[in-house]
């Protein structure tokens, strides 16, 4: 039996992935890695957009000030 009907799109090498995550920290820390994960992600991705923010506001304060 093919594994792709068993799993769908989930590749085996995901299996394996997520069998070391468990073996390695457990059932239970894997959500609570998850979610600091994903805390993580969005803190950076907030930092990312203010750094975006304040270089536009640079370059629009340059070209105003070359006018």
């Amino acid at each position: 039996m093919n594994i792709t009907i068993l799993f769908g799109p989930i590749g085996p090498e995901l299996i394996v992935i997520l069998l070391v995550l468990v073996l390695l920290f457990g059932a239970n820390k894997i959500p609570k890695l998850a979610r600091s994960s994903g805390q993580a992600i969005s803190e950076f991705k907030r930092g990312r957009e203010e750094l975006e923010e304040e270089i536009t506001e640079e370059i629009k304060q340059g070209e105003q000030n070359y006018d």
